[in-house]
C-alpha cells in the first residue's frame, strides 16, 4: 500500500488538476430579502430560471427576490367536500330513498348497533 500513495499528498487536501484552458459558465449575482430584512445574494448560472423566492440562510423564511420577479399566483381549486363528492355520483333524490330505506331497516332491527336491537326486543316483548 505505502507503494501506491503520493508523495506529500494529504487527505482532502488540493486537487492537481488545472484550471488552465478550462472556460467557466457565466453567472449573476440575484439577491434576495426575507420578512425580516435579512438580505443575500445567491450565484447562478446566466441561462438558469432565477426563482422568486428562496430560503433565507439565516431564519430560514421565505425570501423574495430584489429583483422584482413576483411569485406565480396559484390557482387554488374549492375544497370539495363529502357532500359534492356524494352529488357526483347520486342525485338527491336517490340519496333520499337510500335514505328512507336504511332507516326503515335500522327501526326493524334488522341493522345497527346489536345493543339497541336488545332494547327493543325489551321493550316490544314487555309491551306484547
Amino acid at each position: 500500500m505505502a507503494e501506491r500513495t503520493l508523495r506529500g499528498a494529504r487527505l482532502g487536501g488540493q486537487s492537481f488538476e488545472d484550471e488552465r484552458g478550462i472556460e467557466f459558465a457565466a453567472r449573476q449575482q440575484v439577491g434576495y430579502r426575507c420578512p425580516q430584512d435579512h438580505e443575500f445574494e445567491i450565484t447562478m448560472s446566466v441561462e438558469a430560471d432565477v426563482p422568486a423566492v428562496w430560503e433565507c440562510p439565516r431564519c430560514g423564511a421565505e425570501a423574495l427576490s430584489t429583483a422584482g420577479i413576483k411569485p406565480e399566483e396559484k390557482a387554488e381549486k374549492p375544497a370539495r367536500t363529502h357532500w359534492d363528492m356524494l352529488l357526483e355520483r347520486r342525485s338527491e333524490k336517490e340519496l333520499e330513498d337510500i335514505l328512507k330505506e336504511r332507516l326503515e331497516l335500522l327501526r326493524g332491527g334488522e341493522i345497527g348497533p346489536a345493543h339497541l336491537h336488545r332494547a327493543n326486543a325489551k321493550k316490544r316483548s314487555a309491551s306484547a
